[in-house]
This record gives C-alpha cells, structure tokens and sequence, in this order.
C-alpha cells in the first residue's frame, strides 16, 4: 500500500487547493483523489463550454433532488461537477467573494478565526486581478485568475443602465469595499480560458515529485484503525486500490460528496447508518443535516434580431463557428465568455441591512437550466434569494457512494423564503420593464404578473430551482453545537486524522456564489495544517 503524508479525496474547488498549497513544502507527500477526468478538456477551458456539458451531462454528475413539495413535487437538478477542479470546472465562473457579515456571522457563531478580516488575506492569496488592484481588498500575485470579461456584450449597458433607472447604484466591485449595487461580473477566467481551482492549483505542478494526482479515482470508503482514520480504499480501473495516510486525510467531495463518504464510511446518524447496514464508527448526527442552496427565480425575454445575444438561428451558428475559430487562435470572442456578465445586489425593502437578493443577467434563453431549447435570441435574469431560511438533509439511498445520495433541500419550507423571493422577482420585474430593455423586449416565456403575489408565487413554484450552490452539510461548529461535524480547524468531531474542507462545512450559506468561498476554505484548511 502506498503511504502519503496527506491524502485529499475530491479534486474540486477546495480539495485542488488543499492538495496545491500543501505540496509546496517538498517534505510533504501528498495525493489527490479526484472521481472525474482531469479537467483539461476543451468543453472546460473554453469559459462558454459549459452552456453544452452542463445540460448533456459532460464532466458532471447529473443529480437531482428528492421530490420538493415546495416545487409542487418537482425534482430540482443538481449538476455537480465531476472532474479536476470539481464544479470549478463547470460553473458560470462568476468570483463573489459575499458580504463582510456572512463570514462574521460564521465566527459569532462559535467558529474562532472565520471573521472577515480573519479571511481576506485567504481571499487576497488565492487572487491574480487582473483589474482591481486596490491591495486592501485585492490581491494580484495568487495562482487564480479573476478579470473582468475582456469583450462585453452591450447588453450589459443596457442591464446596467436598468437597475440605476430603479435606483440601484453602479458598483465597479463588488468584491471591494461595497457590496449593493449592480455591477460587470469578474470571472475566473485567465488568457481566455476557464482557470477552474484545476487549472490555478493542480495543472501548474503536476511535476512536483511530491504530489500524485490519481483521476478516476472514486472513494469507496474511509480506513480507521480505531477511532483514527488511516487511509482511503478507492475504486479505480475496474480495481479497489488503497493509499495509506501518515497524517491526515482531508475530504473534500463538496456539499453532497463529503457527507455521502463519511456515512458510507461509518460517520453519521447512527440509526441511518444502521438502517443500511453500515457498522458505525462514530455517531456524528450532523453529517447530512444543515443543507442550504439557493433558490433562484428565472425570467427568460425573446429578443428578435438581438445579435449581441448567445441564440439558435442561422447567424446564432455562424457566430459560434466563426468564434470557435477565433478562441482556438486567440483565446477571445463569444466562447471567451462566461455568458453572466454582469448583474446586481439589492434590497427587497429600506429595512433590510444587507443585500437581499443577487441577480445574474445571462446573454441567452435559458429555461430549465437550458436543457429546454427555444429557437431564436433573447436575454434571460436569475433572481436569487441570498439568505435561504430553509433547511434541507442528504442521506444516502444504498450504502454504495457510486449511488445518487437523496437530496432534500427543502425548498421554500421556512416562511421567510417564498415572500422575500416574491418581492425581489417583483423589482426585477421592475428593471426588466424599464426603458432601457424597451428596444430589445421581446416575448416574456415564463409569464409573471408583476402586482399579483399570488400569480408569481405560483410561477416560482412551478419553474424556480437552483443557482448551484449547496452547502452546510458537514456544519461546522463549536463543541456545544451537537449537530456540529466540525470544529473550527476543520477536524472532524470524535475521530483522529481527519478532515473535512469545502462547501460543505459553511454553517450558512454565503450571501452570493460559493466558489469563491470554498477556494478560500481550501487555503484556510492548508493553512491550518501546515502551521500545526
């Protein structure tokens, strides 16, 4: 059996940068489980690659939820990414950091070191801005390419202009010292292609004699010796393999992944575990409880003869043909784009402190996560709830990880949730109608009634689903939280060895997108170690 110093399972936006970071000291062996492929592919650097792998299943696991009485039993898609660089590799690799009061909310929580300020140097570590260098907030030198889009379509003007016609203020970043405001996305996207956390942290030192990189590589289970885990036991060509850990593993399989590999390995709510037959190992009732996603409403305009727009048509096509020759030459043009380029935090009323509600103004018809095609151009709006009260579980449907684990977010179960959503789709209905949009405005195809409640709560129901984000899963928290899987360090409670770092250990979710989030949660667990 091969032994490392560290073994990291799951190659995704936190594991690619724990497995990084900790291979910089030559004295420590490390290796890198990842299930997927190793991320190099064309439909993960081009940044406009995932509109198609996403949909068609390409470098990603097809999940879905259990069926969601607040979606009027529908099961909510759940695409998570499944190769190095994990769902790094197939977002919309849009960099939200989130407000300076989600992450001070996680410390007043019991979590020491997780401040805003404890975390802004993390964020500044990872980041190579290509356009904000303002070195408070900022930083330039980190291995993660963050720009701003290189060619925008007008169409962002023409959103920009809108939300300010409805008082909301221009904000050049919103990764800086403001958060409200609408503003032009920065992506990670470097010299024209995607940098998922694979291609900042991994792809660069693949040479390093002390990292082994194993991609299709899934973990079958957690080794424990006693109480201290020990190893992984992985499939892998059609074999079971081991590695042999001497200090630490770190999990790192996102949101679902790492509660489905500590159940399956004997770490978890104990009568779910026996309720499958797997021997117990430690009770830990947490693991699986605290998921959070955000709910996302979706207007989707027809735009006739827009051709700033992504669309099927005639030149739609040609657009394509002659922008896929462009990127293979140049790394620009239209699949240079991460097709969300700007979009907008706002409040849904003068009370709420914090910016309630992020929109993301998308350059295409987008309709069922676009697995639903329209022919024709036209422009589409993500309005997403910021702060979800709801509160959901993963639990496991057989004890095989390769099984889809039972997803439940619970979508719309706590009475903040519907209201609040109502009352930012209202506004954005507000921005979407206003001059600005009147050249462009085609045919709405998913009609709301912007001054009927009762109408538009009923289309949420009906079309609303995920932004992407799950998270909270294997909560952390301080040692009087029993649902708690985590404490502070990362270490999970009740064994030894062991670790979990991504998405999954955020006792809420953050304000805005997680990938930014989880990269920095990757630093913050390697970190750790290396200063233990």
């Amino acid at each position: 059996m091969e032994e490392y110093d560290y073994i990291v399972v799951g190659g995704g936006s936190a594991g690619c940068v724990v497995a990084g970071r900790l291979s910089e000291n030559p004295d420590s062996q490390v290796c890198l489980l990842e299930a997927g492929n190793s991320g190099t592919n064309l439909l993960i650097k081009a940044p406009v690659g995932f509109a198609v792998g996403v949909p068609t299943g390409m470098n990603c696991w097809h999940y879905q939820t259990v069926p969601q009485p607040g979606l009027n039993g529908r099961r909510g898609f759940q695409p998570r990414g499944r190769a190095l660089g994990g769902s790094s590799a197939i977002n919309a690799m849009v960099y939200a950091r989130g407000h300076r009061s989600d992450f001070d909310h996680w410390a007043a929580l019991g979590n020491p070191g997780w401040g805003y300020d404890d975390l802004l140097p993390l964020f500044k570590r990872s980041e190579n801005n290509e356009n904000f260098t303002d070195p408070e907030f900022h930083g330039t030198s980190g291995p993660l390419g963050v720009g701003l889009i290189a060619n925008p379509s007008r169409m962002n003007k023409v959103f920009l202009d809108a939300c300010q016609s409805v008082g909301i203020p221009l904000n050049p970043d919103w990764n800086g010292r403001e958060h409200f405001g609408c503003w032009p996305s920065q992506a990670t996207i470097k010299n024209g292609e995607r940098c998922s956390a694979a291609a900042a942290f991994i792809h660069p030192n693949l040479k390093r004699p002390n990292l082994n990189v194993l991609t299709h590589a899934h973990c079958k289970r957690l080794l424990f010796e006693g109480k201290r885990c020990v190893g992984v036991e992985f499939w892998q060509g059609g074999e079971v393999k081991q590695v042999r850990a001497r200090r630490e593993v770190i999990v790192s399989g996102g949101a679902y992944g790492s509660p489905q590999i500590l159940m399956t390995s004997g770490i978890g709510p104990v009568e779910h575990l026996r309720e499958q037959g797997i021997p117990v190992i430690h009770g830990l009732p947490g693991v699986g409880d605290n998921l959070q996603d955000h709910i996302t409403a979706l207007l989707v305009y027809r735009s006739p003869g827009n051709r700033e727009t992504y669309g099927i048509s005639v030149h739609g096509m040609l657009r394509m043909l002659m922008g896929a020759h462009e990127w293979w030459r140049h790394r620009t043009g239209p699949l240079a784009s991460c097709i969300a380029e700007s979009g907008a935090c706002f409040r849904t009323s003068p009370e709420v402190e914090v910016s309630d509600i992020e929109m993301e103004f998308v350059l295409g018809i987008v309709d069922d996560h676009a697995r639903k095609m329209h022919l024709g151009h036209g422009y589409s709006l993500h309005v997403t709830l910021s702060r979800p009260e709801s509160r959901g579980t993963l639990r496991l449907a057989d004890p095989d990880p390769r099984t889809m684990p039972l997803i439940d977010p619970r979508y719309f179960s706590a009475p903040y949730d519907m209201p609040t959503l109502i009352k930012g789709t209202q506004i954005a209905l507000d921005i979407m109608s206003a001059k600005p949009f009147d050249p462009y405005r085609g045919e709405m195809l998913i009609p709301y009634q912007r001054n009927d409640p009762s109408q538009i709560e009923d289309t949420l129901r009906k079309h609303s689903d995920t932004e992407y984000h799950p998270c909270g899963t294997c909560k952390m928290g301080p040692e009087n939280d029993p649902m708690s899987v985590v404490d502070s360090r990362l270490r999970v409670r009740g064994v030894e060895g062991l670790r979990v770092a991504d998405a999954s250990i955020m006792p809420r979710i953050t304000s805005n997108n997680t990938n930014a989030p989880a990269i920095m949660i990757g630093e913050k667990c390697a970190e750790m170690i290396r200063t233990e």
